[in-house]
């Protein structure tokens, strides 16, 4: 069919939708999810004919492989959001007028949720079960490099939505094309608030391109500061763990910005990183590279590199990391501010008075206080799956779920009063 018609299914689907009890979406999650772990093989055998098309050196081949693993905690995911309260009729607000008036502003759906991704097949599943959950119908546009995955995971959503009477378009899949992507943001009218997922290179173009509302979900060109006070193994576990967990999601660390005053501690806080499998290359300022240099083992030494002006406010997505000496906690804070992308930020001390002011001075939506950056996601904040992390302030800021995916409307109740000439 047509793309108008696609989006004009979408549109009458989501008025079904917002005729469906909480009880009832939940029992389609639950069937959902029981799904993907009894068509676990056909899913990851779609998944593989994506991968056969991506080098393995590519980052984002860790994006888009699916393992049984991964659909098991997909499905999970998926169960959890199902336990939790419906986001929708929420009384926000609520007052008597002096001429009696009874005013109430209630949480609703947006209406239709339009998502571009790039190769984040779990993104397929994710955007469902939360849209699903919130009262929203989708309109999917995945990237080329998913194509496989992406049908096959919309095919069986379809399926469980035709067995228990849904009409299917509450969800659906755009062609991978760029074509698709730009009437996808034209169509006004029919996709209420549009979400971006993937690069800085995705993301503005669909911030430069639409003409339906945008709810950016930027990059993540992360930075830690271990500050002068930082303790030396916490800082090792956090750095590592920040950096190393998943290289090629957003949450990950790009920068370590040091105190003069630690510089010395360097080799020991990035051993891990040079130890790990694959190692991470380190681009490091002159004065982290001094100190560093002379205590690489031999073995290593290739994985010492130069910063050059563009290693910093890079999204690396990669085993590749920045490395910035300063000489004050003023520094490291000017340095978040202009390389920074708002998305997430930490700093490792022991001192409480500089961790406060760095966490109310650095303008970004997750800031943390001996913590790895990691932890910027919505399953890890308690809220189920998420849509995206928004770095925008206008609207939602930081991981977005349930509650981020609904608006709200003004209920106005009265006995026939008239506003005055």
């Amino acid at each position: 069919m047509e793309l108008k018609e696609t989006f004009e299914s979408v549109k009458a689907a989501s008025r079904e939708l917002a005729l469906l009890s909480d009880e009832r979406k939940n029992e389609l999650l639950y069937a959902v999810a029981d799904a993907i772990e009894a068509n676990t093989q056909s899913l990851l055998t779609a998944n593989e004919k994506d991968l056969a098309r991506m080098e393995r050196s590519n980052p984002l081949y860790d994006r888009l492989q699916l393992t049984a693993a991964r659909l098991q905690a997909i499905a999970a995911d998926m169960r959890h959001v199902a336990t939790l309260p419906s986001p929708l009729g929420v009384i926000q607000k609520e007052r008597t007028l002096e001429n009696g008036l009874r005013l109430r502003r209630v949480s609703v759906p947006f209406g239709v949720i339009g998502v571009v991704y790039e190769a984040r097949p779990n993104v397929t599943y994710d955007v469902f079960s939360l849209c699903l959950k919130s009262g929203n119908a989708c309109v999917l546009k995945g990237g080329r490099d998913a194509v496989d995955s992406n049908e096959a995971g919309v095919a069986l959503i379809h399926d469980v939505l035709r067995r228990k009477g849904i009409n299917p378009s509450v969800v659906e899949l755009l062609p991978a094309t760029h074509e698709a992507t730009g009437e996808m943001l034209n169509a006004v009218g029919y996709i209420d608030v549009c979400i971006p997922r993937g690069g800085k290179r995705l993301i503005d173009f669909v911030r430069d391109t639409a003409r339906v509302p945008v709810i950016e979900t930027g990059a993540g060109v992360v930075n830690t500061y271990f500050d002068k006070d930082g303790d030396l193994q916490m800082g090792r576990n956090i750095i590592n763990n920040g950096k190393t967990r998943r290289v090629s999601v957003c949450n990950a660390l790009d920068c370590l910005i040091v105190h003069r005053q630690r510089a010395n501690d360097l080799p020991e806080l990035v051993e891990p990183l040079i130890s790990h499998q694959p190692p991470v290359t380190l681009y490091a300022d002159e004065a982290s590279y001094d100190v560093l240099a002379s205590r690489m083992p031999s073995d290593k030494s290739h994985l010492l590199q130069h910063a050059t002006e563009d290693s910093f406010g890079t999204e690396f997505m990669d085993y590749k990391m920045a490395i910035k000496v300063v000489d004050s906690l003023d520094e490291a804070l000017a340095h978040i501010a202009l390389y920074g992308s708002g998305h997430s930020e930490a700093i490792i001390t022991s001192n409480a008075e500089t961790a406060r002011r760095f966490q109310q001075e650095v303008d970004a939506a997750c800031v943390y206080w001996n913590a790895p950056t990691s932890f910027t996601d919505g399953a890890q904040f308690g809220m189920g799956a998420e849509i995206g992390i928004s770095t925008q302030k206008l609207g939602p800021r930081g991981p977005m779920a349930l509650e981020e995916m609904t608006t709200y409307k003004w209920l106005i109740e009265g006995e026939g009063q008239i506003r005055p000439a």
